[in-house]
């Protein structure tokens, strides 16, 4: 009995040891006042989080963000941007010739936790935390702050007075709680690249001059007072006395709260059609006042589009502000540039509102996996923008048969630059602006729209969907993404993640020979020259035009796609990644061929099309 006994304890030990934990997330809900000296470009600051820990890890310390520190001469971003190969121009040596008043700062005053005080230390644009005493699993504290900081001259996304005379674009301004996953902390310092985020709710009250308006990615809690456009039309707008007015915002479940405010801003919103609220915030009479009004009823054909293909916004409002660099997404709302063409307005706004699917809701750790915020997001634009194109929404430009040609030409530069790097490599980490871009947007993109090639067109369009619904308001992470697929679909797709994510392996497959076999039939052989192995789509082209397709899985998939577009197809047995050579026979005379080629769709990354194609030459 005691063997028995004994036997069991060591099994269910094993057991435990070797079992999954759970996925669970951290909550950090904040409370911000804001006091703004516009005048000396500082403010003042407090701070209340409430914060839960849902891991089953007892946590010592915890970590803040100091973006502001970025922006001092000497700073890892400064020395960055001036070392790389190819810096970002709008950095470039910028930050090392910033003077005092024109650098950011945040110094932290006071921090307590629960009441008591914590001693901290900075490194840069991390604050280290030693905690009093321990935040144990399951459990919820309070940490308190107050600090100091100056808006620097802006940069790279936050700062004041941009390159279009914005005064303040403010993103990355407060002291932010650092992410605490399955993996541990993530305390990365501020280089220039993605970011991460603890889900929370956001109550945040700035003050600021009577003559500025402020727009931010919340739900204005007290427009009465501040007036400006947002009052309830025919309603007289109260203004308290005083020089300056407390605007209030709250947003619920985001990880980051963004604001920006200017004198000459002005304010228009529409009910769009899905019943949310859209507002458009930019500096009237500078010369683009035309572009912006044509912006809304553009962006709500273009939200319903998005609905419809990657699943339902789920918050009540969403703002476009003009402010920052470039563009840049936030929760709830966008900077971008204002001074553009109507068509460069809109792709804009559509690629930054697209990033409330692909990192606002789908809270990926973009330094991790930045292709699956950037290229998710860029591939979800590509089509919003051409389905805008099709219907006449975008003037002078017309819609694609193939709207990602651009794209897998990008690619294919990218891959034979000799300059690639996989995609696993932190955002940080490349060797080159050029290769994180690429990768990013681009291979990342050609990521979603070659899986179609590899799973077919219904599987990743309810696939994409499925990915929304499953991992919303959660931290998804590249296994999970390629999970989502394999469940919709049914097949295997791992060896896809590890090729292409994982590795720099191209593909690239050629039709090596096409011959008589005997008097009725001919013989293709298809060389794979790529290390990369992919299921093959091969269209014959018979001498009076009829098509058939022959279609050949991976031996690593488990299965096959299911026909497309009522295409007559022959299943051929499935092709090995070992294999260097696929060999297969069409059952019809040479004479009788005119054409064959591998994926006329061009769907699959091929790095040189050139030799998918035999043509007979009588």
């Amino acid at each position: 009995m005691l063997k028995q006994t004994l036997s069991l304890f060591i099994l269910l030990l094993a057991s435990h040891a070797f079992a999954q934990p759970e996925r669970w997330q951290q909550r950090a809900d904040y409370e911000m006042t804001i006091d703004m000296d516009a005048a000396k470009n500082q403010y003042r600051g407090s701070q209340r989080i409430t914060y839960t820990n849902n891991s089953p890890d007892t946590l010592h310390r915890v970590f803040y963000h100091l973006y502001f520190n970025a922006f001092q001469p000497g700073s890892m971003m400064d020395v960055r941007s001036r070392t790389i190969a190819d810096a970002d121009g709008r950095v470039a040596d910028r930050i090392s010739k910033l003077k005092a008043n024109e650098q950011g700062w945040i110094k932290v005053k006071s921090l307590q936790h629960d009441g008591k005080p914590a001693n901290f230390k900075i490194s840069e644009t991390i604050l280290e935390v030693s905690l009093p005493q321990p935040i144990l699993p399951h459990s919820t504290v309070l940490l308190e702050m107050e600090w100091d900081a100056q808006v620097p001259l802006q940069i790279r996304r936050s700062g004041r007075d941009n390159n279009e005379g914005v005064r303040f674009s403010m993103t990355q301004w407060y002291p932010k709680l650092c992410e605490y996953d399955y993996q541990g902390w993530h305390a990365n310092p501020y280089i220039g690249r993605e970011f991460y985020g603890v889900w929370g709710d956001f109550d945040v009250k700035i003050s600021i001059d009577k003559n500025y308006l402020v727009a931010a990615g919340g739900y204005l809690q007290n427009p009465q007072e501040v007036g400006y456009g947002y009052e309830a039309s025919g309603q007289l707008v109260t203004r308290p006395p005083g020089d300056k007015l407390l605007w209030h915002f709250k947003a619920p479940d985001v990880h980051d709260f963004a604001w920006a405010a200017d004198p000459d801003f002005t304010h228009t919103k529409i009910n769009a059609d899905d019943g949310t609220v859209m507002h458009f915030v930019w500096q009237k009479g500078m010369g683009y006042d035309a572009q912006w009004e044509k912006l809304p009823s553009i962006m709500n054909r273009a939200r319903t589009i998005m609905n419809e293909r990657f699943g339902k916004y789920p918050h009540r409002e969403y703002y476009f502000i003009q402010g920052g660099d470039g563009g840049m997404e936030y929760p709830l709302a966008t900077l971008i540039t204002g001074n553009r063409p109507l068509n460069s307005l809109v792709g804009v706004s559509i690629h930054e509102q697209v990033h409330s699917w692909y990192q606002m809701v789908l809270g990926s750790n973009e330094s991790l996996y930045a292709w699956m915020d950037e290229g998710f997001t860029s591939y979800a634009s590509d089509i919003v923008e051409n389905e805008l194109a099709r219907e006449g929404l975008l003037p002078g430009r017309k819609a694609s048969a193939n709207p990602f040609a651009g794209t897998y030409s990008a690619y294919r530069q990218l891959a034979l630059s000799g300059l690639e790097e996989p995609l696993t490599t932190h955002a940080d980490r490349f060797n080159t602006n050029y290769a994180y871009g690429l990768a990013a947007y681009v291979k990342g993109s050609v990521f979603l729209h070659q899986l179609e090639y590899v799973i077919g067109k219904k599987a990743l369009a309810e696939g994409l969907l499925r990915y929304f619904d499953t991992w919303k308001f959660k931290h998804p992470n590249a296994n999970d993404v390629i999970r989502v697929f394999e469940k919709q679909s049914g097949l295997e797709l791992d060896w896809y993640k590890e090729d292409w994510v994982h590795t720099t392996n191209t593909i690239d497959y050629s039709i090596n020979e096409v011959v008589a076999d005997g008097r009725r039939a001919t013989k293709v052989v298809i060389g794979r020259n790529g290390r990369m192995a992919m299921p093959l789509d091969i269209v014959v082209t018979y001498e009076k035009g009829e098509q058939e397709l022959f279609y050949v899985p991976l031996e690593s998939m488990r299965g096959e796609k299911p026909a497309e577009d009522g295409a007559k197809r022959t299943l051929l047995p499935a092709h090995r990644w070992v294999d260097p050579t696929y060999e297969f026979e069409i059952p019809e005379r040479l004479k009788n061929i005119s054409k064959i080629e591998i994926d006329p769709s061009g769907r699959m990354a091929d790095v040189k099309r050139e030799d998918n194609v035999w043509e007979r030459k009588d």
